[in-house]
């Protein structure tokens, strides 16, 4: 992300919302359990399978392979989205979304500071 498009997001984050249209995010606590190889992706990125405990084994592509490779994301907590419709990716269907941070370096996934029980919902 540009340093112009970043100041100018810091600026306008957007629309207000309601308390009750964040309760409706189910933003929940996973272990990366497999990650592999995407090479059908238009941009790169990786196959990424993750534990959410209640909630069962997701899957998503991630657009993260400038900063991670499958040996340091394995094993991993991160958070993701949940509860977004499934969502087709070439021939993959992605079933949530990874949460992380732009940067000019690439995206910044976010991770816990001490694990938490898989499916742990962010309050």
């Amino acid at each position: 992300m540009s340093e112009d498009k970043q100041q100018q997001t810091m600026r306008d984050p957007g629309a207000e919302i309601s308390w009750a249209d964040f309760e409706k995010v189910v933003i929940a606590a996973g272990t990366v359990t497999r990650v592999e190889a995407f090479p059908e992706a238009r941009k790169p990125a990786w196959k990424v399978w993750v534990d959410f405990g209640p909630y069962g084994e997701r899957k998503t592509s991630a657009q993260i392979v400038a900063l991670y490779g499958p040996a340091e994301l394995v094993g991993r907590q991160i958070v993701g989205v949940i509860n977004f419709p499934e969502k087709q990716i070439g021939p993959f269907r992605s079933q949530f979304l990874l949460t992380g941070f732009a940067t000019e370096q690439g995206v910044v996934i976010t991770t816990l500071e001490r694990p938490v029980p898989n499916g742990t919902r962010m309050t």
